[in-house]
């Protein structure tokens, strides 16, 4: 698979996760490892340069803006996109589910379903489960496709990508992903994934009332607003 899978990891301040996300990225899996310092005020982009991976700054903030960068920086032979976090929730390990039917060349876009795996007590919160049960409810009846998560471990091929036309830069890229695949008719697949608590901190998304709210509504005005067009 060299040169053809290619992994971005958004990360900001995970100096404490961030080497044992890449050491548990399973060898062989990809050549191309890419971790986008996003602002971090800590030595994230340090560790990760230091331990091999292709560092890409991106000072402006945002998770879909990270990811965003690291799509730009991806090189032409690549492929297939993961993207996996940079908190070590994921379990890189199982990279190898999400790209199997990807190689198998059964489907364009998998997404690692947390919801369908197994978590560990705590890893989401109440308020992350009911908007996740929600939005996938609302995509199901205005998309007529079913999802079980808006979960950030997943894998796509590079020329959906592209076809997708990714422009969110912050809360909504997840769904942004999801819901404008199911307009274009993308061939996509569920796989169960596991999912942990943070190692250190609280998230930055659904870790306060206020960044949930915000996340929520970016999230269903982004489902509703595709839904239109």
């Amino acid at each position: 698979m060299a040169g053809k899978v290619a992994v971005i990891i958004p990360a900001r301040n995970e100096q404490d996760a961030i080497l044992r996300v890449l050491a548990d990225i399973p060898p062989a899996t990809a050549d191309d490892i890419i971790v986008v310092d996003n602002d971090s005020a800590d030595a994230t982009a340090q560790r990760a340069a230091e331990w091999g991976a292709r560092v890409v700054h991106e000072p402006r903030r945002g998770y879909g803006q990270a990811c965003l960068a690291g799509i730009a920086a991806l090189h032409p032979e690549t492929e297939i996109v993961v993207f996996l976090d940079g908190d070590y929730s994921d379990y890189p390990g199982e990279m190898v589910d999400l790209l199997e039917p990807l190689l198998a060349g059964q489907v364009d876009f998998v997404v690692g379903s947390r919801v369908l795996g197994r978590r560990e007590p705590g890893a989401m919160l109440p308020q992350a489960r009911f908007g996740n049960a929600l939005a996938t409810v609302l995509i199901r009846w205005l998309y007529r496709v079913s999802y079980t998560d808006l979960g950030p471990f997943r894998a796509i091929r590079r020329e959906t990508l592209e076809r997708i036309g990714m422009s969110d830069r912050d809360f909504g890229w997840t769904v942004e992903m999801q819901v404008k695949a199911a307009r274009l008719g993308v061939a996509a697949v569920e796989v169960p994934v596991s999912y942990r608590r943070r190692l250190a901190g609280a998230s930055k998304v659904t870790g306060t009332w206020a960044g949930t709210v915000r996340a929520g509504w970016k999230i269903l005005g982004t489902i509703f607003r595709h839904a239109r067009r």
